[in-house]
């Protein structure tokens, strides 16, 4: 058990993983911290933390569990507002959707406390965003992956990995580069083609006709869209090269199709659904819940 976890960021992610925590009874007390005090409130008042504090510095500061649940952009200025909070027996995590930028942020601002720091990615979340939309079940079943570096306590990913598994989540490590060139292709991407998707259809003169004849295709490919559109930035940015390989592979892959049908190339056509179809009928997730 965990005597106090210091959260910095009382959102969805972190104030999932404190209702967790606590429905876990793994915790004694968290206190949290907000950059907006109405937050970090009403984070006190849905019972979701214990006490408010006035800073980040303060939240961690006895904490012998940290969670940073800010947006990537964020990091390194957090990272470096709790160095000093940061003790021995300290367990910092982030859930942070890259890991390249974030360690090295964490490099940075924590300095001789970077080896306590364990980066974490739950693959977990919903479309909205808040505090109210927290849950303790949010990561049962889902895959957390652990990205720790050569420099991160062997103990402290140990910690880490058991405190996620008794979360209800299945662990995976993998290394930072390998994470974000996944991820570029299996989430970044997606949520790229959806925001392009719906600006597409809502920019042009009958977009708003077509928008109200959509059915369930239009519904389950453009769900990701409704994302918060600040986290979406910062993350998109974080990863741009992986990202852009990926965009680049994308547009081979759509220039082919439109080509075929562009051509009248109805067994090609054919051929690449079918291909398509197999992939994704054969696919199944890390997340059962999914």
């Amino acid at each position: 058990m965990f005597e106090q976890l210091g959260l910095i960021g009382c959102g969805l992610m972190g104030g999932s993983f404190a209702l967790a925590l606590k429905k876990a009874k793994l915790v004694k007390r968290v206190v949290g911290y907000s950059k907006s005090p109405s937050t970090t409130e009403r984070a006190r008042q849905l019972g979701v933390i214990d006490l408010a504090a006035p800073s980040a510095l303060l939240a961690v500061s006895g904490a012998d569990l940290v969670l940073i649940a800010v947006p990537v952009a964020a990091s390194e200025a957090t990272f470096k507002s709790i160095r000093h909070g940061i003790s021995a027996e300290t367990l910092v995590m982030d859930v942070g959707s890259t890991k390249g930028d974030v360690i090295e942020a964490a490099r940075r601002g924590l300095q001789e406390h970077f080896s306590r720091f364990v980066p974490a990615h739950p693959i977990a979340g919903k479309e909205v965003s808040g505090i109210e939309h927290a849950e303790a079940t949010l990561f049962n079943g889902r895959q957390i992956v652990l990205t720790p570096v050569r420099a991160t306590l062997r103990s402290n990913v140990q910690r880490a990995s058991r405190t996620w598994t008794s979360l209800g989540g299945n662990v995976v490590q993998m290394t930072p580069e390998d994470h974000d060139g996944a991820f570029a292709a299996v989430s970044h991407l997606p949520h790229l083609l959806a925001f392009a998707f719906v600006n597409g259809i809502a920019g042009q003169a009958n977009g708003k006709r077509f928008l109200e004849l959509a059915g369930p295709g239009f519904r389950d490919f453009s769900r990701i869209a409704a994302s918060d559109p600040a986290v979406w930035r910062d993350i998109l940015l974080a990863n741009r090269e992986q990202l852009l390989a990926q965009t680049r592979e994308f547009r081979e892959a759509l220039e082919a199709l439109e080509l075929m049908v562009a051509t009248g190339n109805a067994q090609g056509l054919e051929n690449a659904i079918e291909s398509a179809r197999r992939v994704r009928a054969g696919w199944q997730s890390g997340n059962p819940a999914d």
